[in-house]
């Protein structure tokens, strides 16, 4: 659910230069994970400002590509991480590439050029690997990957696939930084994101106290009410009152009480992710991934776009 009074304010050219920052440090081709309408932030609009920078994009299924009209926005070809959930010729319509793992969806999905999924120890829908080469063969694939958290399931994949013509690809945000995992193609979702997102909203009411606020019955000398709670996903924890940290002290369906400070003021603005509060920081306080966090906050109020690349820009379909 979306706060009409909530504002997610989404830096385009941030993204852009996150992009380009990995490029320039893995060296490789870069394809960008925009699965969950790309954590939150828009799925077409995160398409088209990566389509100078990206070799692909990559998302969970196909109907998030067919949702987000990623080749329109793009014209880069989606890789679709999850097991294959449509037929061939959707795929082929779309510029989508199923992530296969069996011989059978290897040749079903043959005419879309299907991407083998490998099992380097996430254990979930992917090859074993020691039936790696029959599945490649199978599809006519000539690209792999697998969904990995250390350099060791990297080098897997590697020892697996050694022998074969294959592109490769294992590294998420949390392995860019290792040079051992690059491979071919890094995979970032999260590190795309980094500081270009904040999330606010306005005071609606300020004021002092002498007793017991709220449902909870806790105390404040001074406190305010935003018009977002725990229906559009927000929970306890830090946030910015005119640039000071305060504490979010009680959520409700559709508002939540922060503490207010003498100058604060009915339409000030309340900053809940970035402007100085970082997404880890966030997270510690939910005791939270920042997954969790980005894609909950993302959601919670109405998108505006900085720097939007101009539709001259984009690729032609």
């Amino acid at each position: 659910m979306r706060s009409s009074q909530g504002t997610v304010t989404i830096d385009l050219a941030r993204i852009r230069a996150n992009a380009r920052a990995i490029c320039a440090q893995t060296g490789v081709g870069l394809i960008a994970v925009i699965k969950a309408d790309a954590y939150g932030l828009g799925a077409g609009e995160v398409a088209a400002a990566l389509a100078p920078v990206a070799a692909g994009l990559a998302t969970f299924s196909l109907e998030e590509v067919r949702a987000g009209e990623l080749w329109q926005a793009s014209g880069l070809t989606t890789l679709t991480l999850g097991p294959p959930d449509g037929l061939p010729a959707a795929y082929r319509r779309a510029h989508a590439r199923p992530a296969v793992s069996s011989i059978g969806q290897a040749r079903r999905y043959r005419s879309c050029r299907p991407v083998v999924c490998v099992d380097t120890g996430m254990r979930r829908f992917a090859c074993p690997l020691d039936a790696v080469s029959r599945v490649v063969a199978a599809g006519g694939s000539t690209e792999v990957f697998t969904h990995a958290v250390t350099v060791a399931q990297a080098r897997r994949l590697l020892t697996a696939t050694r022998t074969l013509p294959v592109r490769r690809h294992a590294a998420a945000s949390s392995l860019v930084g290792s040079p051992a995992a690059h491979l071919d193609a890094v995979r970032p979702g999260l590190l795309l994101y980094q500081d270009a997102v904040r999330v606010s909203a306005p005071l609606a009411a300020v004021m002092s106290s002498h007793g017991p606020i709220g449902y909870s019955a806790f105390r404040s000398a001074r406190h305010g009410v935003i018009l977002m709670g725990y229906a559009h996903g927000l929970r306890l924890g830090w946030c910015l009152v005119n640039g000071q940290r305060r504490r979010i002290r009680e959520v409700g369906m559709q508002t939540s009480y922060v503490d207010a400070g003498e100058r604060d003021a009915v339409g000030d603005e309340v900053v809940l992710l970035g402007g100085g509060l970082a997404l880890d920081e966030v997270a510690a306080s939910w005791s939270a991934r920042p997954h969790e966090v980005l894609t909950t906050l993302c959601g919670a109020g109405q998108r505006r776009y900085l720097h939007r690349p101009r539709a001259s820009g984009r690729r032609a379909p």
